[in-house]
C-alpha cells in the first residue's frame, strides 16, 4: 500500500510540474512602465528597475522548461527571456549609443537558465529559429530603431497566435522598416538575413502576403532598407 501510495504521489507531482505554467506578469509590470506604445525603452528609467529585472530574470532561471511543456509555452518563454536579457544587456552596458558598441554583443554567455549558461545567439538561432516559426523576428528585438517594436506587455500563452500576427502585420505596415507597394518591395534584412526561415510555406512573397494589407505581385522587385543600429529610446 505504501509503495502504491507512493507511486501515485510521484504521478501526481508529475503531472502538476509538467502542467505548470510560467508566469510572466511581472515582465508585463516592467514593459508597461519603461516601454512606450511606440516600442521606444527609456534605459533610463528601466535601470531603476534593475532589481526587478534581475528578480524576473531569475525566476526564468527556476522556471525553466522541459519536453513536456507545449509549443506556445516555449514560445513564449524564450520570446520573453531573449526581450529581457537584451535589455539587461544594455543596462549592463550603458550608456551606449548602440547595441554594436558592446563587444560580441549576441555571443556573451551572461545568463544561466536552468543548468546552461546561455547568450542571445542561443535562444535566437539554436531553439527559436529551430521552433519552425518565422513570425518569432517580429517579436524578438535587438534593442535597435530598425528593430521590430519591442512589444510594452509580455508574450503569454493564451496569447501568443494573436501576438505573433499582431507584431508581423506591424513590422510591415511600418512604412520607416518596410515599404510594400504590388510591384516594388523595400524591405527590411531581416528578410535577406534569414531569407530560409520565410520560405518555409512558398516563398517570400507568399509569407508577405499572408500578412500585408497589400496584394504583392509575384513579380515585385525587392530591395533590402540600410539598418539602423541606434539603440530603441
Amino acid at each position: 500500500m505504501t509503495k502504491l501510495f507512493s507511486i501515485v504521489i510521484c504521478t501526481l507531482l508529475s503531472v502538476s510540474i509538467r502542467a505548470q505554467n510560467v508566469d510572466h506578469s511581472s515582465w508585463t509590470i516592467l514593459l508597461e512602465k519603461h516601454v512606450s506604445d511606440k516600442g521606444q525603452v527609456n534605459y533610463k528609467t528601466f535601470k531603476t528597475d534593475n532589481k526587478e529585472l534581475n528578480t524576473y530574470i531569475n525566476y526564468l532561471s527556476k522556471n525553466i522548461l522541459n519536453d513536456s511543456h507545449s509549443k506556445e509555452e516555449k514560445l513564449v518563454y524564450w520570446i520573453n527571456a531573449y526581450n529581457a536579457l537584451t535589455i539587461d544587456l544594455i543596462l549592463r552596458n550603458s550608456p551606449i549609443k548602440s547595441i554594436k558598441d558592446i563587444k560580441n554583443p549576441w555571443d556573451q554567455k551572461l545568463w544561466k537558465l536552468g543548468n546552461t549558461w546561455y547568450n542571445l545567439n542561443d535562444i535566437e538561432h539554436e531553439i527559436l529559429r529551430k521552433m519552425d516559426e518565422p513570425r518569432i523576428h517580429f517579436a524578438i528585438v535587438c534593442a535597435s530603431v530598425s528593430c521590430p517594436k519591442l512589444s510594452n506587455e509580455a508574450y503569454t500563452t493564451e496569447n501568443i497566435e494573436q501576438q505573433l500576427t499582431k507584431a508581423t502585420k506591424n513590422f510591415l505596415s511600418d512604412t520607416n522598416r518596410n515599404i510594400i507597394s504590388t510591384d516594388t518591395l523595400e524591405l527590411s534584412k531581416i528578410f535577406q538575413w534569414f531569407a530560409k526561415d520565410f520560405k518555409q510555406n512558398g516563398g517570400l512573397i507568399d509569407f508577405l502576403n499572408r500578412y500585408s494589407d497589400i496584394k504583392i505581385s509575384a513579380k515585385a522587385k525587392t530591395r533590402y532598407k540600410d539598418y539602423n543600429w541606434d539603440l530603441n529610446e
